[in-house]
């Protein structure tokens, strides 16, 4: 029997981006349900949809505990997420229920460092102020920071901190590096390990790109911010809780540092009245970094096509949890 497959990704409404793997589901017999409202969708959102699906092709959606353990998932075999970051999901509870989580890591590196660097080249040179200066008719020519020969530090140096690195060493900066596990692959290209606070202290921009974790949540605060040069950028293109948004309005108020390009928040939508929104020397993009077309039609399509394999009895390539197919609790049947 064909699987019913619920869409939360967004992205999928959008021709260019989700033609493919819309071909795929298709030709494959899947069910396809789309809801009214497009993800990411808080639990409240999602559990009266998920009654009688097989599959979600997820956005940021809430799979918590609660959801996952509910009756309203019980058929659930499979979350097969648009993207590399699975953190608004509890690993752990859809182990224990028997439900697989796929994810596409490694096609996204480029888009999101490409964007990196754009917010870092946006920002330092006040290219979003000089085009807001000249749409309100005013000519107004406005001096940023050199960007060449620079200090870049990378919080986070896996596949997309190393993309990065290899980008702004086209531009002749230092980079520095801070990461619980050093590797030899970022070595290679470079990057100097050294501790946060060395690197905080020595950076003229500071680039995240760790996963969201306990132990990254609130990872920039105040002390870190401080630690900051005056003259220093801080880039997120990575998740929103990483940032301490309190500590970085008042770092941004107070000119702690020189400016920020933040692309990822706590509460997305960023709400209308948030304080950030009116706050100096700041440049804010609504979560986009990943939003390059075609990166997008392949990272569709890489989420389909996990979806079309489980539903046929195969493993899909990449898994978050694998040892969920040693669990007596594995809701679907493997060839």
């Amino acid at each position: 029997m064909s699987w019913k497959v619920l869409i939360t990704a967004r992205t999928l409404n959008i021709e260019s981006v989700g033609k493919g793997a819309l071909d795929l589901l298709g030709a494959a017999g899947l069910n396809l349900i789309h809801p009214p409202k497009a993800g990411p969708l808080s639990e409240a959102e999602l559990l009266p949809l998920l009654p009688g699906m097989d599959a979600v092709f997820a956005s940021m959606d809430r799979f918590t505990a609660a959801v996952l353990g509910s009756k309203e998932a019980a058929n659930l075999k499979l979350i097969s997420r648009w993207g590399v970051g699975y953190d608004a999901i509890d690993v752990p509870a859809a182990t224990k229920q028997g439900i697989v989580i796929a994810y596409t890591p490694g096609l996204l590196n480029d888009a999101v460092a490409d964007y990196a660097m754009a917010l870092l080249f946006a920002v330092a040179r006040r290219v979003h102020e000089g085009h807001t200066s000249m749409r309100e008719g005013k000519w107004t020519s406005l001096w940023g920071q050199d960007v060449s020969g620079k200090t870049l530090g990378i919080i986070g140096c896996g596949r997309i901190g190393q993309a990065v690195a290899k980008r702004a060493s086209g531009f002749n900066m230092r980079l520095l590096g801070a990461d619980t596990q050093p590797n030899d692959d970022a070595k290679k290209l470079g990057i100097e390990f050294v501790p946060l606070e060395q690197l905080l202290a020595e950076s003229d921009y500071v680039s995240l790109h760790c996963a969201l974790t306990p132990e990254t949540r609130g990872l920039i605060g105040e002390a870190q911010l401080r630690k900051m040069k005056p003259t220093a950028y801080l880039i997120n293109t990575a998740r929103g809780p990483v940032v301490d948004e309190a500590a970085l309005l008042r770092a941004l108020n107070e000119n702690w540092i020189a400016g920020a390009a933040i692309d990822a928040f706590v509460v997305e939508p960023l709400p209308a009245d948030h304080p950030l929104r009116s706050a100096p020397n700041l440049l804010l993009t609504p979560h986009q970094a990943s939003f390059g077309t075609d990166t997008g039609a392949r990272v569709s399509e890489a989420a389909a096509r996990a979806i079309v394999e489980m539903q046929a009895g195969r493993k899909p390539q990449w898994i978050v949890n694998p040892e969920v197919f040693h669990s007596p609790n594995l809701r679907v049947k493997l060839k």
